[in-house]
């Protein structure tokens, strides 16, 4: 999982929305999320600055306290996949960054200067949902 800069946030990789408004959570994050098959995940707006959205466990975000307003939710099945809400706001075909985000939620990141600086980085690996 690379760093894009020093001091800068850890990203898992780039994530290609298919045909059917499905990603996949890459690995590394859906282990480190702790994200299970079947599980029912919610998915949180992101931020005004970097758009997107998150994915996160419900119980999680119920013990934080905080007062997540979810925009959908999902469930995560095989090959780590996810179909997305409209309310997500990603469109067929869309890279998305993937971010370390909080504790609480996996950031998928539309723009802003993380996003940006991605972009230089060849070495970022895809990830594209595959066929079941």
């Amino acid at each position: 999982m690379p760093r894009l800069c020093k001091g800068g946030k850890w990203v898992y990789g780039w994530c290609v929305v298919g045909p059917m408004n499905e990603i996949r959570i890459p690995p590394e994050a859906y282990a480190e999320y702790g994200f299970q098959r079947g599980e029912t995940v919610l998915i949180t707006p992101g931020s005004r600055h970097s758009g997107g959205f998150g994915i996160a466990k419900a119980e999680k975000l119920a013990l934080s306290g905080i007062r997540a307003r979810p925009i959908g939710q999902a469930a995560i099945s095989s090959g780590y996949r996810v179909v997305l809400p409209p309310l997500a706001g990603a469109q067929p075909a869309e890279r998305l960054l993937v971010v370390r985000g909080s504790w609480l939620a996996l950031s998928f990141v539309q723009r802003g200067p993380i996003f940006d600086e991605a972009l230089i980085h060849d070495e970022i690996q895809v990830f594209l949902v595959e066929k079941s």
